[in-house]
């Protein structure tokens, strides 16, 4: 089995005559933790979403887990790819345990006339155990904090055994507290599964991961720069990916940037 979990070349994504994105190219292998860095409307959602296969591109060559886009079942390659987003749309109010059964099925919901087995239940139990979600197993979605709700996303993503995980802006509307829980718990999940790839969408370097290996920058559809994430994360890529002058630093392992003097 290949190491190669997505491969791109010559991407390229036209919507209404714009160019969302354009001469793309992008390899993630197993236990790379691949960041999308740009400012709003640089092509970074669109990205995750061609390389989730819920987009499609206007031209190039995209290799998803070996199979190429647009030769391929999509409905059955999503089923290999965790993807955890925080507007994920929940149309009933399911307990936490509940949540993390739908990734089995990967739909929005219990289906009718679907029972999880013993062994669905049982891994569903430790995915909730493994986020720090136990003593809330119960608690149903309206009531769950967003920092809770992201951490039932990661775990519902696991259901499938992905090899792939793409994480679309998890940070998204956390507090301090529930942002470093919900990093800590995505730092725990690559030392747990070594053999996981993952792709994550951001706009501020503090929500990164400090386990995060490469990084590509956007800006205008285009590519920046990519490659090991200290090599990228600098302050002259990301000031010219942001077009403002910032200056980057890493300690303990994680990013953070301000504006340059």
């Amino acid at each position: 089995m290949t190491d190669v979990l997505l491969r791109a070349s010559g991407l390229r994504v036209t919507r209404s005559g714009r160019d969302l994105l354009h001469d793309v190219d992008l390899t993630v292998r197993s236990g790379e933790h691949w960041a999308l860095l740009g400012s709003n409307g640089a092509g970074k959602s669109t990205l995750l979403a061609v390389l989730g296969a819920t987009g499609h591109p206007t031209a190039g060559h995209v290799e998803v887990l070996g199979r190429q886009l647009g030769r391929v079942d999509v409905r059955e390659l999503r089923e290999h790819i965790g993807h955890v987003d925080p507007r994920h749309r929940m149309l009933s109010p399911l307990t936490v345990l509940e949540t993390v059964l739908t990734g089995r099925t990967g739909t929005t919901d219990l289906m009718t006339r679907w029972e999880p087995t013993a062994a669905d239940v049982a891994r569903a139990e430790q995915h909730v155990a493994d986020v720090g979600l136990t003593a809330r197993r119960d608690a149903r979605w309206p009531v769950l904090s967003q920092g809770e709700r992201g951490r039932a996303l990661i775990a519902r993503a696991l259901m499938s055994d992905p090899r792939l995980l793409l994480l679309d802006e998890p940070a998204t509307g956390l507090d301090v507290a529930a942002r470093e829980h919900l990093l800590e718990t995505v730092d725990a999940l690559r030392i747990r599964q070594p053999g996981l790839g993952s792709v994550m969408v951001t706009h501020h370097l503090e929500d990164l991961p400090a386990s995060t290996s490469h990084a590509m920058l956007l800006r205008d559809g285009g590519v920046v720069a990519q490659g090991p994430a200290d090599e990228v994360i600098t302050s002259a890529l990301v000031s010219a990916a942001f077009d403002f002058p910032l200056a980057v630093e890493r300690s303990g392992g994680r990013w953070h940037a301000r504006r340059a003097d």
